[in-house]
This record gives structure tokens, sequence and C-alpha cells, in this order.
């Protein structure tokens, strides 16, 4: 009351500087005497050390900090690597076209969900396993264009495939067990399992697709997982043939292990109906079905499901919810309704024909610009086009000249477990249209024949 006179300020406002100055440290409160200054000020703890002491401290050293096991494998990884430099054209894979976004129906549906109001839009979920409407319109997809057999309670919601394969990877693999995977095959996904101690089984990929008969049976070997992108192998576009197929699961049934089949653009395939998944012929819970949005819709849509064997439900859901409690409700129910109403079955229609006109341009222009300079690889499929270039260049001193034209590209070396194939690089076309696909592929053309006369 004394200092709100003297000051002539109210003595609400001093109790609050006493209470402010109370909670930082400057005073302190004594029972029975009354408010004093603090011994020591937060600033006193603030001021450098003595020289000598210093001096002491940093002859002393810092100890390092210690990474787990998990975090020294991370560290001891490959430096990640952008796909390509900022490029005029950018044949970047994995890309869709951008510009072909249904935006108009995707708004509309999120309006709709945001003027209904619900609180629980914005709660935690009680569903480990996802929005179940979502699971349900997801099964009716899959059951109509890939030809699998589940039901909802087999799918779990996941942010995207990664997320879902390190989710499989960690509740199934020890360190020092193995891992089969394609040579080659997503760099990412190298990365991942090594990070988890698991021992890598690189196995060849040929022209039907991987080389079952290169999984050992033994036991000594205790291969747990064993990854393929069967409809449209990474990065060579190759299709795992029908009589492979039957022998991959007919040799994961025998060995105990799980197939992990990450079905990453199948809805993309321009020769027939697209090949049906490997899930669907399997029947002894062999196969894990990883599957995404981000292809089909945006790579913003961080939507993605498993589809798993009924005895791997529980020990992955209770994985999900440990390490990502859920995937954003709002966005999976504006998704469960762009797929009852028939939007996403539309756009992927509506999509594949755009991509087989931009892939077909892409191979007029390889044809008409390099000759026999290229050889194409793989399946009439895909967002991407795998090439084989003959040119004396090396695939970095080639990339670097193409991007000093403009031209970004992708070799495939980072795939490779072991020897790679030099020359060989990966086109994406899906987010260029075709006078830049003509044009990337004529400055492609011009710094080969620049690098012949060389």
């Amino acid at each position: 009351r004394g200092l709100a006179g003297s000051l002539g300020i109210s003595r609400t406002t001093v109790t609050q500087s006493y209470e402010q100055l109370l909670s930082e440290g400057y005073l302190q409160a004594v029972g029975g005497s009354g408010t004093f200054v603090s011994q020591q000020l937060p600033e006193e703890l603030l001021r450098p050390l003595p020289v000598q002491a210093a001096l002491a401290a940093a002859q002393a050293g810092r100890r390092p900090i210690q990474f787990s096991t998990y975090g020294s494998s991370l560290q001891a990884a490959d430096p990640f690597v952008a796909q390509t430099p900022d490029s005029l054209i950018s044949f970047r894979y994995g890309r869709p076209a951008l510009d072909q976004i249904p935006l108009k129906q995707w708004r509309r549906l999120w309006s709709r969900h945001c003027r209904l109001e619900h609180p629980d839009l914005f709660d935690y979920t009680l569903d480990p396993l996802g929005y179940r409407p979502l699971r349900e319109a997801i099964v009716r997809c899959l059951s109509r264009s890939r030809a699998m057999q589940c039901d909802p309670d087999q799918v779990i919601i996941i942010n995207e495939p990664l997320q879902g394969i390190d989710l499989v990877t960690r509740v199934l693999v020890e360190r020092g067990d193995g891992v089969a995977l394609e040579n080659p095959s997503f760099s990412d996904i190298h990365c991942l399992f090594r990070a988890q101690g698991a021992r890598l089984w690189p196995v060849a990929v040929d022209e039907a697709g991987l080389v079952v008969e290169q999984l050992p049976l033994s036991e000594s070997a205790r291969i747990r997982l064993v990854y393929v992108t069967p409809s449209h192998q990474f990065p060579t576009g190759v299709v795992l043939s029908l009589a492979r197929r039957l022998e991959l699961l007919a040799w994961a049934s025998a060995s105990g292990a799980i197939i992990l089949e990450d079905d990453y653009d199948s809805e993309y395939r321009y020769g027939g109906p697209p090949i049906p998944a490997l899930q669907g012929l399997d029947r002894n819970d062999c196969v894990v079905y990883v599957g995404s949005f981000m292809e089909a819709l945006f790579p913003a849509l961080r939507l993605g499901y498993l589809v798993v064997p009924r005895p791997l439900v529980e020990v992955l859901a209770r994985a999900r919810w440990f390490t990502d409690r859920q995937s954003p409700l709002l966005e999976q129910r504006v998704l469960t309704d762009f797929i009852n109403e028939g939007h996403l079955e539309r756009h992927v229609r509506r999509m594949r024909r755009l991509y087989d006109q931009r892939r077909q341009s892409l191979i007029q222009a390889l044809s008409g610009y390099l000759g026999n300079r290229v050889s194409l690889l793989g399946e009439n499929a895909g967002m991407h086009l795998t090439i084989r270039l003959h040119t004396t260049l090396s695939d970095e001193e080639l990339v670097r000249r193409a991007a000093q034209v403009g031209v970004g590209l992708v070799h495939t070396r980072w795939c490779y477990l072991g020897a790679n194939c030099p020359g060989e690089f990966l086109l994406g076309y899906a987010d260029l249209n075709p006078p830049q696909i003509q044009e990337g592929v004529r400055r492609l053309a011009q710094v080969l024949a620049e690098a012949a006369v060389s």
C-alpha cells in the first residue's frame, strides 16, 4: 500500500509486479518476516565463468554425446541426397502432376466436414487402427482394383509407407536378423533396415522380377523379412511374374518369413489392367501390404495404410499407437468421402490417360534425339522410365553437365547394394508436359553429343 501510494499507482499493479519478480527469482518471500531481494540474482547464473575456470573446462573438454545403437546406425548411414538440383526441367521421379490435383472436390469435402463442427475431429482417436469408415472404403477399393482379400480389421492407417515399413521391421526383426530385398531397390529402405540392425541380403532382379531361388531356406540365414515391389519393381520397372509370385509365397511359408509388398504406384499401368496384388494370392498369412495415396493424389496428403495378416494386427496397432498416436482425423474423413463418392477412381482414370500420353512423349523424344545411344528398361507402367545411356561420361559428370543446361537427372547408383549399372537413370515424367519433356531430352542429347566430340 505504501509503495502504491508513493508511486501513485494501483495496488493491483504493485501486487502483480511483486508476483512477477518472485516467479522470476529476483525476490524471495520469508514467512513471518517479509519479502527480500534474492541473495543470488538470475543474471549472476548467466555470467561467464571466471577465466581460470573457463580455461580448465576448455582443457577438460565436453564429454561427447553418446548415441544409442540405433542412433549410431543412422549416423553411419549414407548422407541424404537430393534427387535433383534446382532445374528448369527436372525429371524427378515419384512426383505426380500437381497441377491436376482435384482441388475443387477436395475443398468442397473439406469445407463440408469443417462446417459440421464435430468436436471429435480435433480430439484423440479412440481406434488405434484408424478411422473405420476410411478402412472400409480402402477394403472396397483394394478388392475391386487389386483383387485383394481382406477386411477392415486388417487395415491400419499410417502416415506414409516408410512409417509402416519401419513399424513392421521393429516388430519382427531383431538386430542381426536377415532382411532380403530386391537389388536394386529404394535407397531409403536400405538405410531403414540397417538402422534397425538388420543384415541386408540383396537378391538380384531379372526380366521376371525377384530371383526367388537366391533366397536361402536354411534357418541359419535368419531371414525375417523380404521387401519387394512386385507390381512395378523400383527402379527397373519389371513386373514379378505369376510363377515367381507363387514361388515366393511358397518360400515364405516354408521359411516363416514375412513378405513386405510395397505397392507404390500400381494404379498406373498402361498396357492392360492393373496387376493383382501379391497379397490376393496369399493363403498362409505371409504378406504385409503397404499402400498410400501419395502418388494417386498428392505427396502432402500424409495418409497410407497397411494390410496385415490377422496374427500381426494387435501388435502392429500397439506399435503404431506408441510411436505416432494417430493420423489427422479431418483428412481421414475427407478422404473417406472422396473415395466413396467416386472422385478417387475418376481421378486415377484421368491421370492414367494423361501419364500414358506423357510416357509416350518421353519414349518418342528419347528415340528421336538419342536413337541407339539409349536403352529403355521395364514395363509400360508407373510414373517414371528407367533408361541406360551409352556414353563415356561418368554418372556424376553427366548429372553435372545436364544441370548446367537446366535439366535435372537422377542416376540409380544409390539403389544398388554392391556393384551398380553405370549410365542408368530414372526419368520421372508425370509432372512434365510434352513440350517440357521434348526440350529436356533435346538438351540431354546435346550434352551427350558434345561429350562424344570432346
